[in-house]
């Protein structure tokens, strides 16, 4: 070990008699500096700007436009200088023929070597690290554990890359030939994970071997073993090749015993890396404040009441548009999207299916008319060039899975415990489920899911059907993220006029009957209501009347027109309300929901008649203006109108609860069926969507939508003044570089008198 360190130190010393590590020093120290203080500048003058700020942690050190990530864009350009003449420095002037010659143990020389280049590197994260001392005193609750998990990551990083640098050393007399090979290499490894990601087991040591991206998780506060023991395993695999190749010099070997053992080498690299690198065998530190890389305690929640293998399958329609999120060359990068998961379920199987039936995709049958589904598909194939195991036709996937009611979109199913269910792609930005929807999919395996049933028979509001008034998009569009079934929910429906309500009903909805409800429905609907069941009624004003059987149960009415209020920019019957601030008691809508206001479109007001036993909570009040009761469709407030008798705050929506047979019963009454509609559930600028989320969350418990949410972060604001900055910048950007090459010049000045 004293060999080893004799020959660090006296490698440190030659690189600083070289101007190549003082100029790297400085440069490096220039553009690290400039980053950091320009994004610091940028967040003090939003913050003077009154811009909210959030995780400025995150923000300053990581993301897309963060120091760390700038830098380590850059390290790869850094290190062949550096390393360049390790090894070819001495080829080149002959010295390593008496290093070779001495006693000293070759594998004593290439540590050395390496422990010197290692050494140096620090060099670079103790920059980063002033940087983060400097966030520490300008910015208020810096996350330093967030900010050291990412200098982890780039130092790892930056030592991998030496250890390349320094095999590539070993291979030529000439140091630009040296820098060159090294940025070839690292170019390859950067490359190498897209390469046969189609073909089995190899496409897993390909993605293994593959550098791109590895340190990203460190940088985003995540320090996974597997990322870790990469970078150990590359860095030994050099290194040892250094060892081996010097070795060639030294020692007389036939050729098969060389190539024997760099073989073994490589092989034992390998496979150690493959086994470090399975889901059973990972280890992980979230080294946020929050926990933000880990999932949340309703998730976690979730994932511990699992006992058993869970298996998830992918079904692939070639000819849904996204057939590419799930294909063979995809397939390492969406298994590591359900890492988060894999982390506490390791026993989660992932399996992909491949068939082709008709879909949705109208560009691709515009694109190639005349062809059917078989021939597109077999098209797809070829032009791609992917090779896949089977493709199942239409007729053969039938018998697995009818997948017609998905609309033969690309899914999975999750299966656990003898219980399947669905977990599906989306027509968004993102297309993959988030962490709401799996959780959701999961917890509908190990809890019963909350059944929502529609009735019809009367005109009802249709849960199948596109059109402004009609409620596909918040309960059964499959292609919306958002979307009730994608949350957890069963959505089914029933005709209460020939059928009983399904004993499962957890919340029966009564969407705005047209016409009267028969003497069979009514009774249907009492006894429901009578066993302590939770239910949903919803009318129009000029509708109302067919739910007066069932309100006046309850000991409600509704007024009898729609009512109307004086508005300088809306029309009469647009009701602009906000949530009651009085309904935590009874129900807990959202902390993080946006204070958009809730609009209410042609709505009858609600008032109570009699003592029905529930306690009776308004959710949605008109505001303290005057409201009257009109016919639908007016355009202004008329003087004939304004005579007549007003009311202000009157209910339009209420929330009913009583206890039953020790469970709490749960009661929405709406004076307007629209607010649920697909047309006000995609309005800009409303919190209606929000409301109605939160209305399903308690109708279930809480149990569903799940609760994602994360504790506020509290590193938002900036401490410094934009004096301090200009200041902080002329000292680290110019009188620190300047420093370092004084530093430099007095050295190598001094070096060169003696």
């Amino acid at each position: 070990m004293k060999t080893i360190y004799r020959i660090a130190k006296t490698e440190l010393y030659t690189m600083f008699y070289s101007p190549v590590a003082w100029v790297v020093l400085v440069i490096f120290s220039i553009q690290s500096n400039w980053k950091f203080f320009d994004s610091l500048e940028r967040f003090e003058k939003s913050q003077k700007m009154g811009d909210g700020m959030g995780n400025l942690s995150q923000a300053i050190f990581s993301g897309f436009m963060g120091l760390y990530t700038e830098m380590q864009n850059y390290l790869y350009l850094y290190v062949p200088l550096l390393t360049m003449g390790l090894i070819s420095r001495e080829i080149n002037s002959g010295s390593i023929k008496l290093l070779l010659s001495s006693p000293i143990k070759i594998k004593e020389i290439v540590l050395g070597k390496y422990l010197a280049i290692a050494a140096y590197c620090l060099l670079f994260v103790g920059i980063l690290g002033l940087q983060v001392v400097i966030s520490y005193f300008s910015v208020e609750n810096l996350d330093l554990k967030f900010a050291i998990s990412g200098l982890i990551g780039l130092y790892l990083l930056v030592c991998t890359y030496a250890a390349i640098g320094l095999f590539m050393s070993c291979l030529t007399s000439y140091q630009v030939v040296a820098a060159i090979s090294t940025l070839v290499v690292l170019a390859g490894l950067n490359f190498i994970g897209k390469l046969w990601q189609d073909v089995e087991y190899v496409k897993d040591i390909t993605y293994f071997l593959s550098i791109a991206g590895r340190a990203n998780e460190m940088l985003e506060g995540l320090i996974i073993s597997k990322d870790v023991l990469y970078f150990i395993l590359v860095s030994s695999l050099f290194i040892g090749l250094s060892i081996y190749k010097l070795q060639t010099g030294r020692d007389a070997q036939p050729a098969s015993q060389r190539v024997l053992k760099y073989t073994l080498l490589i092989t034992v690299v390998l496979a150690l890396g493959y086994v470090t690198s399975r889901a059973s065998l990972t280890f992980y530190e979230d080294m946020t404040r929050n926990k933000d890389r880990t999932l949340t305690k309703t998730s976690l929640d979730i994932v511990n009441k699992i006992e058993g293998p869970v298996k998830l399958t992918t079904y692939v329609n070639l000819l849904d548009i996204n057939y590419y999120m799930a294909m063979p060359y995809s397939q390492n990068q969406d298994i590591s999207s359900f890492e988060n998961y894999t982390r506490f379920v390791p026993q989660m199987q992932m399996e992909y299916v491949y068939y082709y039936d008709t879909s949705n995709n109208e560009a691709l049958y515009a694109q190639n008319p005349g062809l059917n589904d078989k021939q597109l598909a077999e098209k797809l194939i070829e032009t791609q060039n992917v090779k896949l195991k089977k493709l199942y036709s239409p007729e053969e996937i039938k018998k697995i899975i009818d997948l017609k009611p998905e609309q033969n979109r690309v899914v999975r199913t999750i299966e656990y415990n003898g219980k399947k269910t669905f977990l599906r792609m989306f027509d968004d930005l993102f297309k993959a489920p988030g962490e709401k929807e799996i959780s959701a999919s999961l917890k509908r395996l190990v809890v019963p899911a909350p059944k929502i049933v529609f009735a019809t028979g009367n005109m009802e509001r249709s849960i199948d059907k596109n059109g402004d008034k009609n409620y596909k998009t918040g309960f059964n569009e499959i292609t919306f993220r958002y979307s009730l079934i994608n949350q957890g929910f069963d959505v089914s429906s029933v005709d209460i006029n020939a059928q009983n309500i399904p004993e499962q009903t957890g919340i029966l909805i009564i969407a705005d009957p047209k016409t009267q409800l028969s003497q069979g429905a009514i009774d249907r609907i009492t006894k429901y209501i009578d066993e302590g069941k939770n239910v949903m009624l919803l009318s129009e004003p000029e509708t109302n009347s067919a739910l007066a059987a069932i309100t006046d149960k309850l000991g409600l009415s509704y007024t009898k027109q729609t009512l109307v209020q004086e508005s300088e920019t809306n029309s009469p019957d647009y009701l602009v309300t906000n949530l009651q601030k009085n309904t935590d008691p009874v129900i807990k809508f959202s902390k993080t929901r946006n204070n958009y206001p809730i609009p209410l479109l042609g709505s009858s007001g609600i008032k109570i008649t009699k003592d029905a036993g529930f306690k009776v909570t308004p959710l949605l009040k008109t505001n303290n203006q005057p409201a009257w009761e009109s016919q639908m469709g007016i355009t202004s407030v008329s003087e004939e109108l304004k005579k007549q008798p007003s009311v202000t705050a009157i209910p339009l929506v209420v929330a009913l609860t009583k206890n039953i047979n020790g469970k709490s019963q749960k009661i929405i009454v709406a004076g307007d069926a629209d607010f649920m509609g697909n047309a006000e559930l995609s309005r800009n600028g409303s919190g209606t969507f929000q409301f109605m989320t939160d209305i399903f969350s308690w109708f279930s418990n809480y149990e569903f939508p799940i609760d994602t949410t994360r504790p506020e972060n509290t590193d938002k604001k900036i401490t410094i003044n934009a004096n301090q900055v200009f200041i902080n910048k002329i000292v680290f950007i110019g009188l620190f570089p300047l420093l370092i090459i004084l530093s430099g010049a007095f050295i190598l000045i001094r070096r060169n008198r003696r």
